[in-house]
C-alpha cells in the first residue's frame, strides 16, 4: 500500500515537470513582444521622392507612444509630422520633398504587453532624371544685317541728311571748280575793262 502510494506521486511529479518543461520551451503569445510587420518605405528600398508622401509602420498587434524620426546621410533631422495611430499601424507625413540620397528611419513605440520596441529602416531617395536637351534649330536667325549692293553702299543714306555730289558724265569736282574760277575772273576782267571805257573817252574829247 506504502509503495503504491509513493509510485504514484512519483508518476505524477514527473507528468508535472513534463508540462512545466514543455510550457516553458513553448513562447506563449501573451508573452511575446509585438514586431514591426512591415514599413513603407521597405527596408533597403529605392523610392522617388514624389511618391513618398508619408511613413508607414505596421506592427503585428497595436502599439502605443509612437516615435519616427528621420535622417538624412549627413545624420541631420529631417521634418515630419506628428506620428497618429491607426490600429496596428503608425503613420508619419513627410513634410515636403525629399532630395535625392540616403536616408533612415528610426523609430520606438510600446508593444502591446508594455515593452518599448525599437528599430531602423534604412532606404534611398532616387535623384530626379535630367531634363532631355532638345535638338538644336538647323536654322539660326543671323546677327550680321543683310548684305548690301555696291551700288547701295555707295548711295549716300537719305536718314543721315546729306545730299549727293554733283557730278555730270562723271567729271571729277577739282574741274568743274577751276571752270568757276576762271568765270569769276573773267567777269571781273570784263567789269574793269568796262570802267576805263569812259575814262578814255573824257581824255580824247579834250
Amino acid at each position: 500500500m506504502t509503495f503504491s502510494l509513493h509510485r504514484h506521486i512519483r508518476t505524477a511529479a514527473a507528468a508535472g515537470l513534463a508540462c512545466a518543461a514543455f510550457l516553458a520551451a513553448t513562447p506563449s503569445p501573451a508573452f511575446a513582444h509585438d514586431a514591426l510587420k512591415s514599413s513603407s518605405p521597405a527596408k533597403n528600398t529605392q523610392v522617388s521622392a514624389s511618391s513618398l508622401e508619408e511613413i508607414e509602420l505596421e506592427y503585428t498587434a497595436r502599439v502605443k507612444f509612437p516615435f519616427v524620426v528621420l535622417r538624412d546621410a549627413k545624420g541631420a533631422q529631417v521634418p515630419l509630422g506628428k506620428p497618429r495611430l491607426a490600429g496596428p499601424k503608425v503613420v508619419a507625413d513627410v513634410n515636403g520633398p525629399l532630395t535625392a540620397g540616403a536616408y533612415v528611419i528610426a523609430w520606438r513605440v510600446v508593444s502591446s504587453d508594455g515593452h518599448p520596441i525599437e528599430g531602423e529602416i534604412p532606404f534611398r531617395v532616387k535623384g530626379s532624371p535630367s531634363p532631355t536637351p532638345t535638338g538644336e534649330s538647323t536654322s539660326s536667325p543671323s546677327s550680321a544685317p543683310p548684305a548690301s549692293s555696291p551700288a547701295q553702299a555707295l548711295a549716300p543714306s537719305a536718314a543721315d541728311g546729306s545730299t549727293p555730289a554733283a557730278s555730270s558724265a562723271g567729271v571729277p569736282g577739282w574741274i568743274w571748280a577751276a571752270l568757276a574760277a576762271l568765270v569769276a575772273l573773267g567777269a571781273f576782267i570784263g567789269l574793269r575793262g568796262a570802267r576805263r571805257e569812259p575814262e578814255r573817252e573824257d581824255v580824247n574829247a579834250d
